[in-house]
């Protein structure tokens, strides 16, 4: 079936019924507080429902046939569990989708990724579509999205990295770490840091190597998730190693 075509009952207006109906206020104040909706803060405007994650996901199941026009709709919401509902399905389309079909998520995933705008969003959707899709394909995209001025795309670039990392590939994720060395968003610090513990997962010796060129430039808090499973001993060494950032 083509993505756009308009399965019955499968649209932007019948999700938002079906998320209100399980709308939790108590939940939704904390979620607010969580991912740090007040002025001036990363999450400014965002909006929630009190949904919690797995719930989206079932409901995310019951519209995996929504067309595009409506996961766009979806997107381009206040309240952040239908632009999350959108991505689990964006997700679910291009996990069963054939090459045509993927290609097409990937685009509009791109074209729409300043709606990917939560940290939670990101972290969700960005391995399983953008990651995914490049694992073969030209990774001038993520340097792209490094260089960009939006937190947003910043955090995919990091984090669709992931995929790589499954596949064994871990350059791209030391590459794009160390564009992220003079990064001053906090959220791509512990993202960075995140990708080089993974990283280091695979390859012990290749996250080490990385750290004693570049840990003395890096953000405390990525140095302490990329080495949060070393020994104690050694984690205490590289945090007092003398550190060459300016504040």
């Amino acid at each position: 079936m083509e993505l756009d075509s308009r399965p019955s009952g499968q649209t932007a207006r019948t999700v938002s019924k079906r998320l209100r109906r399980l709308a939790n206020s108590k939940r939704a104040k904390a979620s607010a507080w969580f991912f740090k909706t007040g002025p001036g803060e990363y999450g400014e405007g965002d909006v929630f429902l009190g949904i919690s994650v797995p719930q989206t996901r079932r409901e995310a199941k019951r519209f995996r046939r929504l067309p595009l026009t409506e996961i766009r709709e979806l997107l381009h919401s206040p309240l952040h569990e239908e632009r999350l509902l959108a991505l689990l399905v964006l997700v679910h389309r291009y996990e069963r989708g054939d090459e045509r079909e993927r290609g097409k998520i990937f685009r509009f995933y791109v074209a729409n990724a300043r709606r990917v705008n939560n940290w939670d969003l990101v972290d969700l959707s960005a391995p399983a579509i953008v990651g995914e899709h490049l694992a073969n394909r030209s990774r001038a995209l993520l340097r792209q999205f490094a260089r960009s001025s939006n937190l947003w795309e910043r955090r995919i670039a990091v984090v669709a990295t992931f995929a790589f990392i499954r596949r064994g590939e871990l350059a791209p994720t030391f590459e794009i770490a160390r564009r992220f060395l003079g990064d001053r968003h906090d959220l791509i610090h512990k993202a960075t840091g995140w990708a080089l513990r993974e990283a280091g997962k695979r390859d012990a010796a290749a996250l080490r190597r990385f750290l004693r060129r570049d840990s003395a430039r890096m953000p405390r808090t990525a140095l302490r998730y990329a080495i949060e499973r070393f020994p104690q001993e050694e984690r205490r060494r590289w945090l007092a190693r003398p550190s060459s950032r300016t504040p």
